[in-house]
Parts: C-alpha cells; structure tokens; sequence
C-alpha cells in the first residue's frame, strides 16, 4: 500500500508529467523515480543551489519554485542562460563534468529533490528506459539553447520577447502549470533583460507593444495570451523543437 502511495505520487509530479512526454511510464519506472525523490531539499531565494567551479555537486530534480542558471564572467558580470521551473532536472553537467559550469540561484523558494551521482547510475541501470527519457530531456534542452542562440542573434526584440514567452508557456503546459489563456510568471524584467540580451528599459518597452497591439499581457505576475494564434504568427514559434507532442516510447 505505501508503494501504491508512493508511485501514485511521483506519477502526478511535474518531472513524470514531463518525462512522460516522451516515454510511457510503468510502474517500474515510478517505482524507481521514487527512489530519486527521497532527499527533499528547501531553497531560499538568493541561495545558490550549484556553484560555478564546484566539484563533487549533485543534482536536483525541481518540485516546485522557479530558478535561474547564470554564467559570472571574470569582469563580475552575470549572464542568464535559462531559467527553470517544475519538472526540470537541474544541474546534471554538475554530476557528470568533474567541475560544474555554471551557478543555479532560485528566483522564488524552492522545494527539490537531491540526487547524487551514484542515484542516478543506479536509476539507469534499474530502468534503461527512465534513463532514455532524461536522455530526451537533456537533448530538449539543448535544443531550447539553439533555439536562444537564435534570439540573440537574428530575432528583433520584440520577437525576441514573444518566442520567450510561448516557449516558456508550452513548457508550462506540459508539467501542468499554464494552458493557452496563460501562466503565473514570477520574472522580473530584470530578469528578462538580463536572459534576452536587452536593457530592463527595452523590455518595458517591447512587453508595452506587444500589449498594445493585442498579442500579450504580462503586468503583475501573470502572462495573458490576448490571441495566442497571431502570437504564434508573430514570433514564427515552432514547437517542435520542444518534441513533447506525445510519447514516442510506450
């Protein structure tokens, strides 16, 4: 019965809601998943849960809250990469690579689930199918990197803007936290400007006239698809470079 439970749980949490994206679940899997859940940690905001030049990190599967990964250049200076929200597994280069690359900070607080590197070969090794589809998330989100290599280079700003925020509301959708009306948004536009390569005063900017012109609303905390549609016509989002469109593995 406390497996029963247990299983139940993990089924309905925004990492297996993700990951069955891509492969089917069994019971197995859960059961296994489980197994990475037991170590739940509490995060405030502003404390670092990975460290840039780190060794011996683990890795974090987010419950809930949202985070931000960033670069800090030898000048001092921070560099947004991505930001991260239920259902992300966070920090795996960290357990992988000897040194971590990068720093993890929550923007809200945070509840997640450690995971040591000796968790997750094991995982792997009980269930090769629950290690296929972290597989599949690792490469989804490497596909979103080349996606804001894109941003960065080509994209005008208010484009820019709009891209971000489909890609953040269908990666919303899949763990269950946004449809196509919109999604509780707790970025700041600093935040934004720092991850989009703009000024906080451009991105007042660009959010005002993508108001205006009736595409979106993000004021207090919330993201409002005014007509999700012309949106899409706009940003010229393509989602399939997100491949959450059904399990490939059953």
């Amino acid at each position: 019965m406390k497996e029963l439970t247990t299983v139940l749980s993990v089924q309905d949490s925004p990492f297996a809601r993700k990951l069955s994206a891509f492969v089917s679940l069994t019971h197995e899997d859960l059961v296994v998943m489980s197994d990475l859940y037991r170590r739940r940690r509490h995060f405030a905001v502003g404390s670092d849960m990975i460290h840039q030049g780190q060794t011996g990190q683990c890795a974090y599967v987010l419950a809930s809250g949202w985070a931000s990964s960033y670069k800090i250049l030898v000048d001092g200076t921070r560099q947004i990469v991505d930001f991260q929200i239920p259902g992300d597994f966070i920090g795996l280069r960290s357990i992988l690579f000897r040194t971590s690359d990068h720093n993890v900070e929550p923007i809200t607080p945070v509840q997640a689930s450690e995971v040591q590197q000796r968790d997750l070969l094991d995982a792997f090794t009980r269930t090769p199918r629950l290690a296929t589809a972290v597989l599949w998330a690792a490469s989804r989100d490497e596909a979103m990197v080349v996606e804001h290599l894109v941003d960065l280079g080509r994209r005008s700003a208010s484009v820019r803007m709009a891209h971000f925020l489909l890609e953040l509301g269908s990666r919303l959708r899949l763990v269950g936290l946004a449809n196509r009306d919109g999604y509780d948004c707790p970025l700041s536009q600093y935040l934004l400007a720092d991850a989009l390569g703009l000024s906080a005063v451009h991105v007042n900017r660009v959010l005002r006239e993508l108001r205006e012109t009736g595409l979106v609303t993000f004021q207090r905390g919330r993201v409002v698809f005014d007509d999700y549609d012309a949106l899409v016509e706009f940003a010229g989002f393509d989602r399939d470079y997100l491949d959450q469109e059904g399990p490939l593995l059953t």
